[in-house]
């Protein structure tokens, strides 16, 4: 299951309490104070890891408590500070103060992190020679988690236009492969080639009419294309249940540009897809005479057009 937006509660550890304690022998009969400090109490840290991919683990666990500061003791002894608590969430995870609506940080890199909310000190104890001091209280906060996948290359078009078998020809990626709209209910990710060539690219559910307003949840879709750099814009060119490439073409355009123009500016490889079925041949000369734009023939189920296809798509990269 892919969850791209969960709600969680943080609270930080409080210090420890500060010692009052005196050390006292037969040649000292007043007393030295020798009360230890407090230790400071656990931070919440939320850091990226590029092993994960979804919120998913947030659904069911959403509360996180840092433990307290251990207390001061006699003999001038600190208490320990309270181990930090580590909150694994995927490369491209932005993170929001619900109370304050304000981003507190964008984790766009594997390994980056920031603390969300901060221990409290511990207390003094009286060997600093004046009253010991109960430790700080903590942090609490409502944060947001809100994914948005990194990808260079986003594919979008149609349901049913063969993204999934497009990014399982040419990537790792393994997504569900079926002859009926909608059956990629989630994006995916796969890696294409290795060493400094590789790039990483993105399928995510097919588009309507009206995603951009909400309709089929394709705002929730097209979220995920924003840190793209290029999109594949895949077109079924044999005009599958009477559908017209041109048309498909105009209605995806304007949904990008209706959701965002930041999303609708970015280059565009245009894909025509299904180049072996019947009837894509004269679809495709119709569609070079209305829309002026560098079009590659492809069929991804029978692997044709596909290294030209890559090597075009490292080249805009």
């Amino acid at each position: 299951m892919f969850i791209d937006t969960v709600k969680i509660y943080v609270r930080a550890g409080n210090g420890g309490k500060g010692c009052h304690s005196f050390y006292r022998d037969k040649y000292t009969r007043r007393g030295i104070p020798d009360g230890g400090d407090g230790g400071k109490g656990a931070d919440i840290v939320i850091r990226a890891d590029r092993n994960l991919r979804t919120l998913l683990d947030f659904q069911y666990n959403q509360h996180f408590y840092g433990k307290k500061g251990q207390d001061g003791s006699g003999k001038n002894k600190k208490g320990k500070d309270a181990p930090n608590i580590i909150i694994r969430v995927p490369p491209g995870t932005i993170i929001k103060e619900i109370k304050i609506n304000c981003i507190l940080r964008d984790l766009d890199k594997d390994q980056e992190e920031v603390i969300v909310a901060s221990g409290g000190k511990g207390g003094l104890g009286n060997r600093h020679h004046r009253e010991a001091t109960l430790g700080e209280t903590s942090e609490e906060k409502k944060l947001l988690l809100d994914l948005k996948l990194i990808a260079d290359v986003g594919i979008i078009g149609f349901p049913n236009v063969g993204k999934s078998t497009l990014i399982s020809s040419i990537s790792n990626a393994h997504p569900k492969i079926a002859a009926y709209p909608f059956t990629t209910k989630s994006p995916a990710l796969g890696v294409v080639g290795n060493g400094a060539d590789a790039f990483v690219i993105a399928d995510i559910p097919g588009l309507i009419e009206g995603s951009s307003g909400g309709r089929g949840l394709g705002d929730k879709f097209l979220r995920h294309v924003e840190r793209t750099k290029i999109l594949l814009h895949l077109l079924d060119m044999s005009g599958y249940e009477g559908r017209n490439p041109v048309d498909d073409y105009r209605v995806i355009s304007k949904e990008l540009k209706n959701y965002s123009p930041e999303v609708y500016a970015k280059p565009q490889v245009l894909i025509a897809n299904k180049m072996d079925l019947e009837g894509a041949k004269q679809n495709l000369a119709r569609f070079k005479k209305v829309i002026k734009e560098k079009i590659y023939p492809i069929s991804a189920l029978k692997k044709q057009g596909l290294e030209k296809l890559v090597d075009a798509i490292r080249e805009r990269l």
